[in-house]
C-alpha cells in the first residue's frame, strides 16, 4: 500500500457560477501516505466541496489533485469510479445506505461490485467491523436504524476493503458523547493499523486532536493550525 495514499494538490480553484470570488483557492497541499489530516472551518466555508473534489466527486474549475501518482482530474467518469472503488473508503454526512438491506449487507455492498461470491473471510471481516463499532443484530434492516447507528454502519462499510485512503465528512456528528469518542478512536486506530491515509472533515476538537495535521478552510484559503 506504500505510496498509494500520497496526496499532492496544486493550484486548486473552485468557483460557483455567478460568484465574483472563488469559494476557495489552494496553491498547494501535500500529505504523505499513512498520515492523517483534519479539515476544519465554519459552516459555508467550503469544507464539503473540498471533500468532494479530493474524492473525485466534484470537478474543480482548475488545478490538479494527485493521489498515489494518479491525477484524478485526468480520469474519465468510469476511470474515477474504478479508482474510488479500488483505493478509497468514504463516509458521507448522509451515509448513502440502502434502506432495504440489512446492516451486514450494507457493509458488504462495496465487495459485491466485483465478486460473484463473497469469501467467508470477507463476510467475517464485515461482522467484526460491525462488532467493533458497537452494533449487533446484523440482519436488522437499515430502515429501522437511528441516525447514529447508520453512521456507524457507514464507517464499517468504508473500512471493509482496507482502502489506501479513507475520507470521512463529519463522521462523529450524529453520535452521543460516548459513541463519539469510541468511533473517533476506532476510525483513527483501524485506519492507522492498515497504513492508510486518513482525511477527516470535522468541527469536533476531540477528533482533530487525533490527527497528525490540521488545516482550517477560511476566507477561501487553507491555514495550518495546532489543536490544544
Amino acid at each position: 500500500m506504500s505510496g498509494k495514499g500520497d496526496l499532492h494538490v496544486r493550484d486548486l480553484l473552485v468557483r460557483f457560477v455567478g460568484q465574483s470570488h472563488p469559494l476557495f483557492s489552494i496553491a498547494a497541499l501535500d500529505l504523505p501516505s499513512g498520515c492523517s489530516l483534519g479539515i476544519s472551518g465554519i459552516s459555508g466555508a467550503g469544507k464539503t466541496t473540498l471533500f468532494h473534489c479530493l474524492a473525485g466527486i466534484a470537478r474543480p474549475a482548475s488545478g490538479q489533485i494527485e493521489w498515489g501518482g494518479t491525477d484524478i482530474g485526468a480520469l474519465s467518469a468510469d476511470g474515477l469510479c474504478r479508482w474510488r472503488h479500488r483505493h478509497l473508503g468514504l463516509v458521507f454526512q448522509d451515509f448513502h445506505l440502502v434502506e432495504g438491506l440489512s446492516m451486514l449487507d450494507n457493509v458488504l455492498l462495496p465487495a459485491c461490485f466485483d465478486r460473484w461470491k463473497l469469501a467467508p473471510a470477507l463476510q467475517q471481516r464485515a461482522r467484526d467491523l460491525l462488532t467493533a463499532v458497537g452494533l449487533s443484530a446484523w440482519d436488522r434492516l437499515t430502515a429501522l436504524l437511528s441516525r447514529g447507528e447508520r453512521q456507524r454502519v457507514a464507517l464499517a462499510r468504508a473500512l471493509l476493503l482496507q482502502p489506501a485512503i479513507v475520507m470521512a465528512d463529519e463522521p462523529t456528528a450524529s453520535l452521543d458523547p460516548d459513541h463519539r469518542t469510541q468511533i473517533g478512536d476506532l476510525l483513527v486506530e483501524l485506519v492507522r493499523a492498515q497504513g492508510a491515509t486518513l482525511l477527516v472533515v470535522t468541527h469536533e476538537q476531540e477528533l482533530l486532536l487525533r490527527m497528525d495535521r490540521c488545516v482550517r478552510l477560511a476566507q477561501g484559503a487553507l491555514q495550518e493550525f495546532s489543536v490544544s
